[in-house]
């Protein structure tokens, strides 16, 4: 199984063009989108070439092999937009490890949820991938609005490797989890 993780979009049509050529390319079974898909939050700058619907209509194309997590910036009007599934957090196995998808703004890595060997999450923008016992956190970082002096990125997860990417397409960290 191949999975990329996408967060903090922010209506950005400029990198969901980008990150859709990623996804062709990349031939992946699932893509997890951990939020904050559309607006760009009363904190942030619009985002390159803000256009929520058209951010959409790209989303939607892909609407078989999303799965979605409902950020702290996604509305109810968000989901009617969107031909796929808001969720608050998504739990999958994955060889064997009891992955947990979030946004971040409720769980992250100083609110662990209890059974769990994998964190996923985003909000922070900001990229990376630590443990904290036997805990591995992961942040997707940003495609649109990355801080704290980190990359645009996302991830891709397969069934040994967690890999934190830039957008183009080098490996920022990665992590064996299983």
């Amino acid at each position: 199984m191949k999975i990329i993780v996408i967060s903090d979009i922010h209506g950005s049509l400029y990198y969901i063009r980008k990150i859709k050529d990623i996804i062709d390319r990349s031939n992946v079974d699932k893509i997890i989108l951990l939020g904050d898909l559309y607006y760009h939050g009363p904190r942030n700058p619009l985002t390159e070439e803000y256009n929520p619907q058209e951010v959409a209509n790209v989303l939607n194309n892909y609407k078989d092999k999303i799965l979605c997590i409902r950020g702290n910036c996604d509305a109810q009007v968000d989901e009617m937009i969107s031909d796929f599934r808001f969720s608050d957090n998504i739990r999958l196995e994955i060889n064997k490890k009891r992955f947990f998808f979030t946004h971040g703004h409720k769980y992250n890595e100083n609110n662990l949820p209890e059974n769990i060997d994998v964190i996923v999450y985003g909000h922070f923008h900001t990229g990376f991938i630590k443990k904290i016992g036997d805990i591995i956190c992961v942040n997707s970082g940003s495609i649109s609005l990355p801080k704290n002096n980190t990359p645009n990125s996302y991830l891709i997860i397969d069934n040994e490797y967690i890999n934190l990417i830039d957008l183009d397409e080098h490996v920022i960290d990665k992590i064996k989890f299983n």
